[in-house]
């Protein structure tokens, strides 16, 4: 009876660790981040009339994608991810996991995302692949050779949002466009913040990934970001324009970046730690508070 428990006990600890692996694989946390901004971009253009089986399958597409470009940038960074306390305990670093294991994981999610996709339309299925084959196979490569990688990384993590219109209207329309180079420019002053945070590890691994000159914490990052913050102002006031935001809308957003652009002041001027996490939290809260209001808006 005893030896019964413990193997019962084992499998359990086993199938635990399993799943706790597949998280880690997977990034869950990050691509539930993407998964929303695919659904609220979907959201959006439906004007808050959504089909909740076309909603579902969007989520799930998107999921197995982002979870295999996950996969595939943990099989090629295995070794450095081994040299970083933050990374360290990932499953393929670590041995946990096989490297064939996490290729065929990477495999069967690709293929099974990028059909959901297609199911859509073309377009959308293309994009997926897109977003798939640049994060894995050109952005993650660049990480360790220029900080232009941040450039490169910004496309793949923009598309999740066109790829949510796509699915609705069939093509890239100016309001995919918009939503695009608002999460385009959002991810500058949100990733050199965390990259800020994490420079010391980053640089274990021979990461450089911050603007400056050498890839220093200077007074070049917080002055970049605040840059950005004022080109989200001016994407803002282009989505009023053009007529794709209204009014009020677009006035909560520019309070947004207002007030996002003094963090990245304050970072500029400061060149502190307490700067960069400031800037990094209200990055957290810019990106779903400016979604949620775009969607408000076209209810």
């Amino acid at each position: 009876m005893e030896r019964n428990s413990v193997k019962q006990i084992s499998i359990w600890e086993g199938l635990s660790q399993a799943v706790t692996d597949f998280g880690l694989l997977v990034k869950f946390k990050l691509t539930l981040l993407v998964l929303f901004s695919a659904v609220m971009s979907y959201a959006i253009v439906c004007g808050g009339n959504v089909d909740w089986t076309t909603m579902a399958l969007l989520a799930f597409g998107g999921f197995m994608v982002t979870g295999a470009a996950n996969a595939l940038n943990q099989v090629l960074e295995r070794e450095y991810d081994l040299l970083m306390p933050r990374t360290a305990n990932r499953p393929v670093a670590t041995g946990r996991m096989s490297v064939s294991k996490a290729v065929l994981w990477a495999g069967l999610m690709a293929m099974t995302g990028i059909t959901v996709l297609s199911f859509f339309n073309s377009i959308a299925g293309f994009l997926g692949t897109l977003s798939l084959m640049s994060y894995a196979f050109v952005y993650t490569p660049l990480k360790r050779s220029t900080p232009l990688s941040v450039l490169v990384g910004a496309i793949p993590g923009a598309l999740p949002l066109v790829i949510g219109c796509v699915v609705h209207e069939g093509t890239i329309s100016q309001t995919a466009l918009m939503l695009f180079s608002l999460q385009f420019l959002w991810q500058f002053p949100h990733f050199w913040a965390v990259a800020w945070l994490a420079d010391d590890d980053y640089k274990k691994a021979g990461f450089y990934l911050l603007p400056s000159k050498n890839g220093e914490k200077d007074a070049t990052t917080g002055f970049l970001s605040f840059v950005f913050c004022l080109l989200m102002m001016v994407n803002a006031a282009l989505g009023w324009a053009l007529g794709y935001v209204g009014i009020v809308a677009t006035a909560v957003l520019m309070l947004l970046n207002m007030y996002w652009a003094w963090l990245c002041w304050r970072l500029y001027k400061d060149c502190s730690r307490e700067a960069a996490r400031k800037q990094m939290f209200m990055s957290f809260l810019h990106l779903p508070v400016s979604l949620i209001v775009i969607l408000i808006d076209k209810i």
